[in-house]
């Protein structure tokens, strides 16, 4: 059905490295990193999150504290990051005391303010959708401006959290009283994503782009295909483009880059994520290397993978059915493990409420008509629900 996928993993005895989080990011990561010999240590509040019985060591502590941070990290060699929001103070501090942490603290510092996100692309002539900062409700009551458009929190959101859209005055009343980042509303053809990798010395490797489904509901990705329907002509200008934020970035790791195609052909980017991303959950079975492996490469400064795409693929996000809370229980996993090219990935998690990231479903197939009726499949037979 597709080509067996090439193993082709450097094994690295003596490397280790600290993890802040221990989500499915990087859990997903240690997978990667066992088969390489490297050594993974976590710190996340959770002790049951998905990395708590598997990494080397795992440490229960807020990633958002200073001294959790720094105690954490100060006798580890190379520190990275499974979720961008962790306290930057200790890794400024643990940076200076020559720790290598990557994504480096100044581009978390960019990225963790969406307002600050904007300028950076204002500044570096990267396309985006026109905006406007405001410090809270009052300022959106008070102000001359078009509906519909989207309000962002400047910190904080993740996960489709954060982000909603404003239709009218009257819908005011439902606005985030906090910063935000006020964007005009886009009418895109399709929204797309680059996820762009560079190790220590500058190389760069970049994986094709796919194309993203969101869930007007839970406002997080529903679907996800590769190879993205897009010319090369527009596949090739946002590679461009996200290979040029790195590099002003100067960012070690992988970037996610996220973009709106509009339906006259301009490609807007929305958001950068520092970090393993969602979008790119399909190169663990469809690319000759994963995107966890990559990062990997990259902060431990080894020669990056090969980006090459095996076969076409779809992603399928495995949320937490609505009204269910508790213990998590996966109705109609066994018949959706059982169809050909269907790999089903689980998170460890214990519970489940709604929306929750539980999963993902990665389908594979000789076409994309194949692999589309196989995700619909997947979408109604398999749901994520509570005991």
């Amino acid at each position: 059905m597709h080509q067996q996928k090439q193993e082709k993993i450097k094994i690295v005895q003596t490397a280790s490295i600290g993890v802040l989080g221990g989500g499915q990011l990087g859990m997903m990561m240690i997978e990667a990193a066992k088969k390489m010999g490297v050594e993974v240590h976590c710190l996340d509040p959770n002790p049951s999150a998905p990395c708590a019985k598997i990494a080397d060591t795992f440490t229960v502590g807020d990633f958002n504290n200073y001294e959790d941070v720094y105690q954490f990290g100060k006798n580890k060699k190379v520190l990275t990051i499974e979720i961008e929001n962790v306290n930057i103070e200790a890794l400024e501090v643990l940076e200076k005391e020559g720790v290598k942490v990557y994504p480096q603290p100044a581009v978390l510092k960019i990225i963790k303010d969406k307002g600050v996100q904007k300028q950076f692309y204002i500044d570096s002539n990267v396309p985006t959708a026109p905006f406007q900062l405001v410090e809270g409700k009052a300022a959106l009551v008070q102000g001359d401006l078009s509906y519909p458009f989207v309000q962002k929190l400047r910190v904080g959101g993740y996960d489709g959290k954060g982000v909603q859209v404003i239709r009218n005055k009257e819908e005011l009343n439902f606005a985030f009283d906090a910063p935000s980042v006020i964007e005009s509303m886009i009418d895109f053809e399709k929204e797309i994503s680059i996820i762009v990798a560079r190790n220590v010395s500058g190389q760069l490797a970049v994986f094709p782009a796919v194309e993203c489904e969101f869930s007007k509901e839970a406002n997080l990705v529903e679907f996800q295909f590769s190879p993205a329907a897009i010319s090369l002509e527009i596949e090739q200008k946002a590679i461009e483009i996200a290979s040029s934020i790195i590099q002003s970035l100067d960012l070690v790791g992988i970037l996610a880059v996220e973009f709106f195609l509009t339906k006259q052909g301009d490609l807007l980017v929305n958001e950068i994520a520092p970090r393993t991303h969602n979008s790119g959950h399909h190169t663990i079975e469809c690319c000759e290397t994963s995107q966890f492996e990559q990062h990997l490469r990259a902060v431990l400064n080894l020669e990056l993978g090969s980006t090459r795409l095996i076969c076409p693929a779809a992603m399928v996000n495995l949320l937490g059915e609505p009204s269910y809370n508790g213990l998590a229980y996966f109705e109609g996993l066994a018949a959706i493990e059982e169809i050909p090219g269907v790999f089903v990935h689980l998170y460890r998690k214990e519970k489940t409420s709604p929306n929750r990231k539980m999963g993902h479903v990665t389908i594979l197939g000789k076409s994309m008509e194949e692999i589309k009726a196989k995700a619909t499949l997947v979408k109604s037979g398999l749901r994520c629900i509570s005991k």
